[in-house]
C-alpha cells in the first residue's frame, strides 16, 4: 500500500479578502474531490486572504497510481486556479 501526500501553497494575488479566497478554494476543492477521490484540505494560512496551504492525501496499491494522480492535481491547480503555485511538494508515506 501506497500513500500519496501532496503539498501545494497557493498565492491569490487577485483576493482582496478571504471571501474571495474561500470562494475561490471551494469550488476548486470540491472539483477535485468529486474528479480524483482524494482528501483534502487547508491546512495553514486560513488567515491569510492571499495564501493558501493545501494537502491532498491518496491511497492506492501502486506508486505509479499515485503519482500520477497527484500530478494530475497540480496540473488541475495550474490551470484552473485564479493564483500561482508557489510550492508543491509530494511525498510517500
Amino acid at each position: 500500500m501506497v500513500i500519496g501526500l501532496l503539498l501545494l501553497e497557493i498565492h491569490f494575488p487577485h483576493a482582496t479578502s478571504l471571501k474571495d479566497k474561500r470562494a475561490t478554494l471551494a469550488s476548486f476543492k470540491e472539483r477535485i474531490r468529486r474528479r480524483f477521490n482524494v482528501a483534502l484540505a487547508e491546512v495553514a494560512n486560513q488567515d491569510k486572504w492571499q495564501l493558501a496551504s493545501l494537502a491532498f492525501i491518496t491511497v492506492n496499491n501502486e506508486r505509479g497510481i499515485v503519482d500520477q494522480t497527484l500530478e494530475k492535481i497540480i496540473n488541475e491547480a495550474e490551470t484552473s486556479l485564479e493564483g500561482h503555485i508557489i510550492h508543491s511538494k509530494i511525498v510517500h508515506l
